[in-house]
């Protein structure tokens, strides 16, 4: 059984269909990327992933359990703009993330003492031990989205969910980046899904890599039809040409 199950899924707003007939088995542990044209869904599906948003149809389960109707601690995200408290400090951001699994959402006490440890931990793994008391208009785009993914897995969530999540670094801090996200992937295995118009960077990081493109298309009424799965590429299989990717997903190569 799949760790992920996405059944028959159709998203549309104010009757304007978005997706239609995506359906979608994921095993646990996998690193999920997913490319495809501007506006035809990828971020809708990882709301739908998320929770934030319900399916006009169909269902999405995680590891067999009843539809989520909201955001929980099981999932993670995090967003091309950095999404960390700019009133708090490094340290307390990290904080902040595991916070998010207790009733009240804060530490007391032996409790407290014990979260600013494991956050000292956490920063020193991420390379922010240095400035665990700065706050995080203070620091460079690369260290801010370091925090943002430290802070989603202090919540230690099964399913991390990256929209975009390097789209506003230079390149040689989206390289590092990278290089980042695959240690932390590999010291604490969770199932990843990641948003990105960057193909070479799906496959790189990815595990499959899936297309979402609209398979019906009216020239007169663009908006007629909504986007699903066209191609699921095995991101460990040499063979495919890369052109030909390039060309079935739609997008730019960027490198």
């Amino acid at each position: 059984m799949s760790f992920v199950s996405a059944q028959n899924i159709f998203q549309s707003y104010d009757g304007r269909p978005i997706l239609e007939r995506v359906n979608l088995e994921v095993d646990e542990g996998e690193f999920i990327s997913i490319v495809g044209a501007s506006g035809c869904g990828k971020s809708t599906f990882l709301r739908l992933l998320l929770a934030q948003e319900q399916p006009s149809r169909g269902a999405i389960r995680i590891g067999g359990a009843v539809p989520a109707a909201e955001p929980g601690p099981d999932r993670g995200v995090v967003f091309q703009k950095y999404s960390v408290f700019p009133h708090m400090s490094v340290r307390e951001n990290i904080i902040a993330g595991e916070s998010f699994r207790r009733p009240l959402g804060r530490f007391f006490g032996a409790a407290k003492k014990a979260a600013r440890a494991r956050a000292d931990a956490t920063l020193e793994r991420i390379g922010l031990g240095h400035v665990a008391d700065a706050y995080p208009a203070t620091l460079s785009g690369g260290m801010q989205q370091r925090l943002a993914i430290g802070q989603a897995l202090a919540a230690k969530p099964r399913i991390l969910l990256l929209d975009e999540p390097f789209g506003a670094l230079d390149p040689g801090t989206r390289l590092a980046m990278h290089d980042f996200l695959t240690e932390l992937r590999a010291a604490a295995p969770m199932t990843v899904f990641m948003v990105t118009h960057d193909l070479a960077e799906g496959f790189k990081l990815g595990d499959r890599v899936l297309v979402f493109d609209k398979p019906r298309w009216d020239p007169h009424d663009p908006g007629a039809y909504g986007a699903t799965i066209t191609y699921d590429f095995d991101a460990r299989d040499d063979g495919i040409p890369f052109q030909t990717i390039k060309e079935v997903a739609n997008v730019p190569d960027q490198t």
